[in-house]
């Protein structure tokens, strides 16, 4: 027929070399071991007991707890010094210096802060600053906040007044009515 012979093409594939070769080898025995694995997985975490299963009453009773919590202290309890406020609170990073705390008795870095005031000194201390938590935190009244710092910044060469017992500065007044009240 004709005077060319026909010439058949050979088939060709994706794969053009070796490494595209390996590369389908590899992954056509990895993803069906992923998928396995993650199947696995899958099932066996239906094993796994629900929250609160292994005490059923304290679930419940979490789940069902008030937003708020009240704590109840005792008002009467003597108000810590500002030195025992510091030894128990403040010393962790007032006495090295952590996170950029001024260290106790480091005149040049509370000099800056003294300026401020003792106002905004125990605004930073109640509120937090920094990497300082509310008042640094602690558990303490405000009062015993206001003596720390005070101890702190008198270390420091401030001369600030520790501040009194509100209950004492508030019971004042109130005798006084009663006794007015009285005649």
């Amino acid at each position: 027929m004709s005077d060319t012979p026909h010439q058949e093409e050979a088939h060709i594939g994706p794969i053009k070399n070796p490494r595209q070769l390996l590369a389908a080898v590899l992954f056509s025995f990895l993803i069906p071991i992923f998928g396995i694995i993650g199947l696995v997985l899958y099932v066996a975490s239906a094993d796994q007991p629900a929250a609160g299963a292994a005490n059923p009453e304290r679930a419940i009773a979490e789940r069902l707890q008030k937003v708020g919590a009240v704590e109840i202290r005792d008002a009467n309890r003597p108000l810590k010094s500002g030195e025992e406020v510091f030894k128990t609170q403040c010393m962790t990073c007032h006495a090295a210096g952590v996170a950029g705390a001024p260290k106790l008795g480091d005149t040049a870095a509370w000099s800056e802060r003294i300026k401020t005031g003792l106002d905004a000194l125990l605004h930073s201390a109640l509120k937090g600053k920094g990497a300082m938590a509310p008042q640094g935190g602690g558990d303490f009244s405000d009062t015993e906040i206001a003596r720390a710092v005070v101890h702190m910044a008198n270390t420091a060469g401030a001369h600030f007044e520790e501040p009194a017992a509100p209950a004492a500065a508030a019971s004042a007044p109130a005798t006084e009515s009663t006794a007015a009240a009285a005649k």
